[in-house]
């Protein structure tokens, strides 16, 4: 039978390892938030994106953060716990639907592409701007995503 590994992938954590380009990473998030504020995509759309993607991408560290972070800004426990079924639902608003389709089509992309009717729809909620700045959150957090379980960040139990 074969010996598990039971070394961690990497000697460390990459952030840790690369910490500029680590830095990058965080200002390029920070920009995108910057952005987002200014053309009115509410944070609670941004944490959805970011909740939606680290589901299908199995990060645990980047859902709890994000966990959190939607809480923060108004988020419900009920709608979290239904993001991955967020199609079969009606507890969301049309263009957090279309702005979750579009982000899950991005962290897809290896197996379904974004179509035109896709962006077509998100024409009827979101200006061009802004569907930019929702594919740019999604690439954001899938690229965090694969960070964190490279580096396999621990999720460390909440403070009561």
């Amino acid at each position: 039978m074969p010996q598990q590994e039971t070394t961690p992938r990497l000697a460390g954590y990459l952030d840790k390892q690369q910490p500029d380009l680590y830095a990058t990473l965080t200002h390029y998030s920070q920009q995108l938030v910057d952005e987002a504020d200014r053309l009115g995509i509410p944070r609670r759309t941004l944490e959805l994106i970011n909740y939606l993607c680290s589901q299908i991408n199995g990060c645990a560290f980047c859902l709890d953060l994000h966990h959190r972070r939607a809480l923060k800004y108004g988020e419900t426990e009920q709608r979290l716990s239904l993001v991955a079924v967020y199609r079969e639902v009606e507890l969301f608003e049309a263009p957090e639907v279309v702005a979750m389709k579009i982000a899950e089509q991005i962290t897809r992309m290896s197996t379904s592409r974004p179509s035109a009717e896709l962006f077509s729809e998100a024409r009827q909620y979101y200006s061009n701007e802004q569907i930019s700045v929702i594919c740019m959150a999604a690439i954001g957090i899938n690229a965090f995503n694969r960070l964190s379980i490279l580096s396999e960040h621990p999720v460390r139990a909440a403070k009561p």
